[in-house]
């Protein structure tokens, strides 16, 4: 184990340059263990076995909490063995105790990025551009390679429901894994597709926003043409029109202006000036 490539020891002076700043360019999984703990003697030859078997996909970081407390310290290390998984600098997950073997596997390969990540990253970047067919067939051929792949497969999905094929993007999503949803990636993909059915078959954004400023109290229309200024990018003007809605009839559609809102906070990441104002906002109309 310790002439391995994939393993290194780590202490608190070299903890950034060897975790941190490693993690930035591929993930780094932190075994925090002690000598006289037998839960993590049984764990370390399952993480070694994975690092070997990965061969660099993911590296193995090992800190002696015993020697290192103040660096134990720093991570809020509790319980031993700790177990956290490092990607672009920051924690991304963790477990506590020793874990089978699938388990951790489970675990890496959310994290890891495999082949088919390349050509989704690439179609991503296609649809960015504007090149949305392009964007689609990329994607449909990196998911025929590698269907297991969430990440593309939520995708894949969306782009279909996009472009109005409706029945094949719910067919795609079908194949997402149940801990899919864990993902915050797939989670905004999931959160979008519940405003692109939202709008199928509803009149486009110039005829909705006539139709609100003829009938402010009109909230069907309020709620599809918040939808179509969501998925046009018009983030603000989204939230504007579900808060009206919240604010004129908590009865309609169930809540759907608080869903909507709370959909698009997750589609935004949950985070930002936007979405904490309008969280602020919210709070107040329901109060």
């Amino acid at each position: 184990m310790a002439t391995s490539p994939y393993i290194t020891d780590v202490t608190e002076g070299n903890f950034d340059q060897a975790v941190i700043e490693r993690s930035r360019t591929v993930p780094v999984l932190v075994d925090f263990w002690a000598d006289w703990c037998a839960p993590c003697r049984s764990l370390m030859p399952i993480l070694a076995k994975l690092a070997e078997e990965y061969q660099g996909r993911f590296f193995l970081a090992k800190v002696n909490s015993d020697e290192e407390q103040r660096l134990s310290g720093r991570f809020g290390v509790r319980g031993l063995p700790t177990v956290k998984l490092f990607k672009q600098g920051a924690e991304v997950a963790q477990f506590v105790g020793a874990q089978p073997e699938r388990t951790i596997r489970e675990l890496l390969d959310a994290h890891i990025d495999r082949p088919s990540d390349t050509a989704l990253r690439a179609a991503l970047d296609q649809e960015a551009a504007g090149n949305r067919e392009g964007a689609l067939a990329q994607l449909q051929a990196a998911h025929g390679a590698d269907p297991a792949n969430d990440r593309l497969t939520a995708h894949l999905g969306r782009l279909l429901c996009e472009q109005g094929r409706m029945a094949d993007g719910e067919t795609v999503l079908k194949g997402l894994s149940a801990r899919a949803l864990g993902d915050a990636e797939i989670g905004a993909v999931m959160a979008r597709l519940e405003f692109v059915r939202m709008v199928a078959g509803t009149p486009a954004l110039a005829e909705l926003e006539r139709t609100v400023g003829a009938h402010p109290e009109d909230l069907r229309a309020r709620l599809t043409l918040g939808a179509r200024y969501l998925l046009a990018g018009r983030h603000e003007d989204a939230l504007e029109q579900w808060l009206a809605i919240v604010r004129a009839d908590r009865r309609f559609g169930d809540d759907a202006g608080r869903r909507a809102l709370l959909a698009a906070f997750t589609l935004l990441g949950d985070k930002g000036d936007l979405v904490r104002r309008y969280r602020g906002l919210l709070a107040a109309a329901i109060t």
